[in-house]
């Protein structure tokens, strides 16, 4: 089934351009969330229309991902778990925790921009790579420190 995305999404291309997907793919995922419309003539002649309205502001978003890629490289997150008596700690840092903490400082990012294989389980530091745009990313640097119970 043919699809022209209204917005881009990572696995299948960027917004306004024209893709090929299965059927059950468009029904149940890329349609409800407003991802994509099907092409048929009549969209396929009004995405046409709004091309250059839709190149413009795709040329602003990026310039926007940008700015905010190079503010959230000085970004360091610190976050403060309880362990226990043998060093084992209790809870993670997960996706949501770094999206509220990132908010807190004055950032606005999507929690699916937080690329996190796994929570962060382990007391240190690590790095989480927020991505913006599909060109577009970021490295921040995350600090777990120990409170005893």
């Amino acid at each position: 089934m043919k699809v022209i995305l209204k917005k881009s999404v990572e696995s299948i291309g960027a917004a306004g351009t024209i893709k090929e997907v299965t059927p059950g793919y468009a029904r149940n995922h890329l349609f409800p969330n407003g991802l994509a419309a099907e092409a048929t003539p009549a969209n396929q002649r009004w995405f046409e229309k709004g091309k250059e309205k839709l190149a413009k502001a795709r040329e602003k978003a990026l310039e926007d991902a940008k700015g905010l890629a190079e503010k959230l490289g000085d970004v360091k997150l610190s976050f403060t778990r309880e362990i226990s008596e043998s060093g084992k700690l209790f809870g993670s840092v997960g996706r949501a925790d770094i999206v509220k903490s990132l908010k807190a400082a004055g950032f606005a990012v999507d929690k699916t921009a937080v690329k996190l294989e796994s929570s962060i389980k382990e007391i240190g530091e690590s790095e989480v790579e927020i991505k913006l745009a599909p060109e577009i990313g970021a490295k921040i640097a995350v600090t777990i420190l120990a409170r005893t119970s």
